[in-house]
């Protein structure tokens, strides 16, 4: 499986921070936040990892390079003006191929998260061997977590392992999915479509299954945060 780390993002509200250096590279507890995930991933045998950038992408090659340093193989999709999510998975797509695969927000910090779950979450066969349906089977996967506090309202709710885009009680979505790349058919390279749009659709017909992740997650979105995250203001939320 490979992975793909979304790292186009301007990330306004960490400015001035992100005027110099790009919200990927920003240190969270002496690392920066998106090498957390390359080592998550190399550390459950994910090696072939594509990067996006758009904002000061080119330091975030310098920064990386091919991702010998770090066991992995990293080749990147320079996007120029940020194409959103659908849209960064498209224009990437000859570089991911055609299988499923894990996709991660840079700019979220998850330092346990255990990435050889995703290799089997999305199945082509039922429990009896006998192949899913195209119409029915799941194309994607995600991981909720419980609504931090600037985000009460939360994203999805979830029924026995399937995802719905409304119900009683709602999670919200961390950043962290598996995907099947027929998905994004509609969505032509350097067209910006966000990932949200497409995901309710597969939603609405029942084809996105989910789970609660509990481990440690936080969206590094403020400056403060940051620096929570860091032990140099009060404690983390």
């Amino acid at each position: 499986m490979k992975a793909m780390i979304f790292a186009a993002g301007r990330g306004n509200r960490m400015r001035p921070l992100t005027d110099s250096c790009p919200k990927p590279l920003l240190e969270v507890r002496g690392r920066p936040l998106i090498v957390w995930h390359i080592l998550n991933l190399v550390r459950a045998g994910i090696t072939e990892i594509v990067i996006n950038h758009a904002h000061l992408g080119e330091q975030i090659e310098q920064r990386l390079g091919d991702g010998s340093a770090f066991g992995a193989s990293i080749r990147y999709s320079g996007e120029g003006t940020a194409l959103e999510t659908a849209g960064g998975i498209a224009k990437a797509r000859h570089l991911l191929g055609e299988e499923p695969f894990v996709a991660i927000a840079s700019d979220i910090y998850c330092p346990y998260f255990d990435f050889r779950q995703v290799e089997t979450v999305l199945q082509d066969n039922d429990v009896w061997g006998k192949p899913y349906d195209e119409s029915s089977r799941d194309v994607a996967w995600l991981y909720l977590v419980k609504n931090p506090s600037f985000h009460p309202q939360g994203d999805f709710a979830l029924s026995s392992f399937t995802v719905r885009n409304d119900g009683p009680a709602k999670w919200t979505f961390s950043g962290i999915g598996v995907y099947r790349m027929s998905m994004f058919d509609s969505v032509h390279p350097g067209e910006k479509v966000q990932l949200g749009t497409i995901l309710r659709e597969y939603i609405a017909r029942g084809q996105v299954g989910g789970e609660i992740y509990r481990g440690e997650w936080k969206n590094v979105n403020t400056i403060d945060e940051l620096n929570r995250l860091n032990g140099l203001v009060g404690a983390v939320d």
